[in-house]
């Protein structure tokens, strides 16, 4: 399982917009969870965001409820995470990872996790 994690312009200011993108390769998303952790300086992994196989369930942290939206793009192979409205808290290293819907499975516990992109860093400017 092969996840890469990338985002169009990685510093942006507060109030702003970006885009995060995660590509699955040697797998599809059909029969995966797949969810956004970030994790900021000297603090530890957490989860985002996620979305189910077949996209008709997401769930998100109240930290980013009601400004980031994600979105999954099953001909593309493809996980976007929108995040509008972004604060300085908001900066950290951006992962997606993936677990298998066979499964019992939390999509915020980082030990469940079956597969892991690199991550991706998000600055927000104040």
């Amino acid at each position: 399982l092969r996840l890469a994690a990338g985002v169009w312009g990685g510093l942006v200011q507060a109030g702003g917009s970006l885009r995060l993108s995660c590509v699955a390769s040697g797998f599809t998303f059909d029969n995966y969870v797949i969810t956004w952790f970030r994790q900021a300086p000297q603090k530890e992994r957490e989860g985002v965001s996620c979305i189910t196989s077949t996209g008709s369930k997401t769930y998100y942290s109240d930290s980013v409820k009601g400004r980031f939206t994600i979105s999954s793009d099953h001909a593309e192979n493809t996980v976007y995470l929108q995040m509008n409205n972004l604060k300085p808290e908001d900066t950290a290293v951006y992962y997606c990872a993936a677990v298998s819907d066979s499964r019992q499975w939390d999509c915020f516990i980082v030990d469940d996790m079956d597969s892991w992109g690199k991550g991706t860093l998000v600055t927000v400017s104040s």
